[in-house]
C-alpha cells in the first residue's frame, strides 16, 4: 500500500504530465495487443513499422519536454530533470517495450533496428523540442 507521501507525488506527476502519461499508456497498448489480421495483411512501404515506432517515441519525448518546459515557467525544475525524464526514460521504456515483446508475447518479436528508430525518434523530437519549443513558449508569454 502507498503512502500518502506517495500518493502527494503520484497525484503531482498525473497534474504535470496528463498528456504525456496518455501517449505513454496508447503505446503500451499499441506495442503489446494482438492486431487484426487486415491490418497484418495491408501493403504498406517497405520500413513502415520503423517509422510508427519512429513517430511512437519521438511523441512521446516532444511531449514530456513540452510539459516539463511549460511546467518549468510556472515553478524552480531543474533542466536535467528533463534530460532525464524526457530522454533517459523514453529510451529505457522503448527497451523494455521490445523485451516485452519478445519474451511475453507469441505474436511480437523484439527487434533491435525498431530500439534504434526508437532512440533516433527520442534524440531528433529532444533537439526539436529544445530548439522550436523555447522560441514559441517566448512569444506565447
Amino acid at each position: 500500500m502507498l503512502s500518502l507521501r506517495q500518493n502527494k507525488i503520484m497525484l503531482t506527476y498525473i497534474k504535470r504530465y496528463p498528456f504525456s502519461i496518455s501517449i505513454i499508456l496508447v503505446v503500451t497498448y499499441l506495442s503489446l495487443f494482438r492486431p487484426p489480421q487486415i491490418a497484418t495483411a495491408l501493403p504498406l512501404f517497405e520500413g513502415a513499422d520503423k517509422l510508427v515506432h519512429f513517430l511512437m517515441y519521438g511523441g512521446i519525448s516532444f511531449t514530456l519536454w513540452f510539459e516539463f518546459l511549460l511546467n518549468r515557467r510556472r515553478e524552480v525544475l531543474p533542466m536535467w530533470h528533463g534530460w532525464i525524464g524526457a530522454v533517459c526514460c523514453p529510451i529505457l521504456f522503448s527497451g523494455g517495450m521490445e523485451l516485452a515483446q519478445t519474451y511475453f508475447t507469441t505474436y511480437r518479436s523484439g527487434d533491435w533496428l525498431d530500439l534504434a528508430f526508437n532512440i533516433i525518434g527520442v534524440f531528433l523530437a529532444t533537439g526539436f523540442a529544445l530548439w522550436i519549443l523555447p522560441l514559441f513558449l517566448k512569444r506565447k508569454s
